[in-house]
């Protein structure tokens, strides 16, 4: 399967603040995976405490909305997170679900919605 976007939408009842524990993984792992990771460590350090500001106080983080390959994304008006790819890819797909099985790992239910206008039109 291939999706130009996977959204992990969070259960009922979630609150931002339940991210704090995971976040500093989630996002390790997301640069990882997309071969985004800044090479110096305190880069890292930075997009990680920027997030964990807003995590700390309930409030929506920023994510890593960075020119890139992919971009993961927190969208204003909904609890949801979102893998964001250039193109509909098999990527995007496989990125999506070990985050959300991470975040299942850790206690955040969600279920994933995929974005698959893109690889219809083709």
């Amino acid at each position: 399967m291939k999706a130009e976007t996977g959204h992990i939408k969070f259960s009922a009842g979630f609150r931002y603040k339940q991210l704090k524990d995971v976040f500093p993984e989630l996002l390790t792992v997301f640069l990882q995976e997309t071969d985004q990771m800044p090479e110096e460590k305190e880069i890292l350090n930075m997009f990680i405490e920027l997030n964990m500001m807003d995590l700390k106080l309930n409030r929506k983080p920023e994510g890593y909305n960075r020119k890139g390959r992919m971009r993961l994304i927190f969208p204003i008006g909904s609890k949801e997170m979102y893998i964001s790819g250039n193109s509909s890819s098999t990527e995007v797909v496989r990125i999506a679900e070990r985050l959300s099985k991470l975040l299942q790992k850790k206690g955040v239910k969600n279920t994933i919605e995929w974005d698959l206008f893109a690889h219809q039109k083709a």
